[in-house]
């Protein structure tokens, strides 16, 4: 049984929960971190305070794309772990790249998400909305020749950023037309544990 701390409504922890659907592996969550807290066997854990955080026979272990890592070498086979190097990469380098999409995005999401519209900074929103429209580009790009960002079929490189996807899509910004990411969105919504996991409030 795998065991995973964090709230629902944070991206990071979205990641895990959703995968773990996918592999079908039977895991217990337990609300963590933002309005929840964090208690001090928790910080015991995961002394950085932050959401997630996972612990399977014995292994204590934090950071989300290290977690899903683990989770598609253990519980994935080849089908989410290839055994080729090269075929491995390709789609792990969306997951780090993921990182620099939140950070063009982010601002847009504080404002529009967590704050109230009296106080929002509609030029840093605006500012962000372009900054994650171009880079979202590179998502577009990539998507032309391939349905996944994995490569054929879906895989550990789409989930970090089909996280993101769904922020961006939901959040109310001026996006680019961007036809091929639209159509892989489509395909991550009729995921049964994308839209059971990922597509619920932002806030």
């Amino acid at each position: 049984m795998l065991t995973l701390w964090g709230r629902l409504n944070s991206h990071n922890v979205k990641k895990v929960a959703w995968f773990a659907q996918e592999l079908g592996i039977a895991h217990v969550r337990h609300d963590m971190g933002g309005q929840f807290g964090m208690s001090p066997a928790y910080l015991k854990l995961n002394p950085n305070a932050l959401v997630p955080t996972i612990e399977e026979d014995g292994l204590v272990l934090w950071e989300s794309n290290a977690i899903l890592r683990y989770m598609a070498a253990r519980h994935g086979g080849a089908r989410f772990w290839p055994a080729d190097p090269a075929e491995r990469a390709r789609a792990d380098k969306w997951m780090d790249w993921q990182f620099s999409f939140a950070d063009a995005q982010r601002d847009a999401f504080l404002n529009l998400v967590r704050r109230p519209e009296a106080e929002r900074d509609k030029a840093a929103i605006a500012r962000s909305a372009e900054n994650a429209g171009r880079m979202m580009q590179r998502v577009e790009d990539a998507l032309t020749d391939a349905d996944w960002l994995s490569g054929a079929a879906f895989g550990i490189g789409d989930i970090p950023m089909g996280v993101y996807a769904h922020t961006f899509f939901t959040l109310d910004f001026e996006r680019p037309d961007l036809p091929n990411v639209r159509a892989w969105y489509e395909r991550l919504k009729s995921r049964g544990a994308y839209a059971g996991t990922v597509m619920i409030p932002l806030t």
